[in-house]
């Protein structure tokens, strides 16, 4: 597969991003390591973890998802100049006292000392895209419905965050920068002030984007397209919504599968990928794949695949298999009449997992 130039920045990446949030909870490191090993030899350049991986979130294993990668780093040294390997570092704590002892900011000196935290679990010299994880500012995310002024409260700015991420530029320790879980006004604005200030300009995005969320096409692409900054779509089958495994049982109660994370994880189900709209607007998809001789992860990863707004998406997986039927995915095209009816369901449940 073709590689895809990030933003204006000089990483070149496949369409498909191992995401490794499973690492460390649901997948062991001996299986993670051979999750890797797979990805390799298939052709992925791409990574994807952050300080607070594994999901979900606990003091417990906080920074072991990139402890298990650079213990693979470790094993196999040579390829580490194979992989583009990104990061993040969490914002604002909301309710995770374990980070950064609950601080309800993410100042200059978290980033640069989160970023340390970072490079020293991965063993290596650098992280070639450094994200925000989320907003220190308060902003309607991670399923909330609006945005509501009065929640407005003291935090660093964005001019401050992004000084702080020249700083790791300028030291070598971060190659290109990212956002994550952004609004349109936080995207503008950040490269508007890159731009103003002669500081590192974001080269992505990451956002959910699947069948069950398209928020982003309303309006946030049009910005990213203008401004020159690319999608790292995650989430592509909505915490498993959109393979069928839950059309039968439903997200929770003693049929639910137990190796699912909907399943298995109440915090996550709690979210928007949880909610009954969300399993509704999931089956109809999954039918209509059906019914086109598809599989539905095969139609709602094609969906992400092709389309024009995706540079690369993020599958998480948790197991060799799950990842060989994830990028045999890869080249299977949407007809038009499929793309049809997909925008028609859409029309009748909208984005129930927003």
């Amino acid at each position: 597969m073709n590689k895809v130039q990030l933003g204006q920045s000089g990483l070149h990446v496949t369409p498909i991003c191992l995401g490794t949030m499973t690492f460390g909870e649901q997948v062991n490191e001996q299986t993670a390591h051979s999750i890797l090993d797979r990805a390799s030899e298939r052709g992925i350049n791409f990574m994807d973890a952050a300080e607070m991986y594994s999901v979900p979130a606990r003091a417990e294993t906080f920074g072991a998802t990139e402890t298990i990668l650079g213990n693979w780093f470790a094993k196999h040294p040579s390829q580490r100049a194979h992989w583009v390997v990104a990061s993040k570092v969490a914002g604002p704590s909301r309710g995770m006292a374990w980070i950064r002892n609950g601080s309800p900011d993410l100042t200059a000196a978290d980033i640069v000392g989160a970023c340390d935290a970072s490079l020293k679990r991965l063993k290596t010299d650098v992280i070639d895209l450094y994200q925000i994880h989320w907003p220190a500012r308060n902003v309607p995310m991670f399923g909330m419905l609006y945005f509501e002024p009065a929640k407005d409260k003291v935090v660093s700015s964005i001019h401050t965050q992004l000084e702080a991420l020249g700083t790791l530029v300028k030291a070598g320790k971060v190659r290109a920068i990212g956002l994550s879980n952004e609004t349109p006004y936080g995207v503008h604005e950040f490269v508007r002030l890159a731009d103003q200030h002669g500081l590192p300009r974001v080269a992505t995005l990451q956002n959910p984007y699947c069948l069950v969320n398209r928020t982003y096409e309303n309006a946030l692409d049009e910005t990213m397209y203008r401004l020159g900054v690319s999608l790292l779509a995650y989430s592509p089958l909505a915490f498993g919504l959109l393979t069928g495994k839950y059309d039968k049982t439903g997200t929770e109660g003693p049929d639910a599968p137990q190796d699912a994370r909907l399943g298995k994880f109440e915090s996550v189900r709690k979210q928007r990928w949880g909610r009954p709209e969300a399993l509704t607007a999931a089956r109809r998809y999954n039918a209509l794949a059906a019914a086109n001789g598809m599989s539905p992860t095969q139609m709602a990863l094609a969906f992400c695949y092709t389309k024009w707004q995706v540079a690369s998406t993020i599958i998480g997986v948790t197991s060799v298999a799950q990842l060989d039927q994830n990028i045999d995915a890869y080249g299977t095209i949407l007809s038009a009449d499929v793309l049809a009816e997909i925008d028609k369901i859409r029309w009748d449940i909208r984005d129930p997992a927003l």
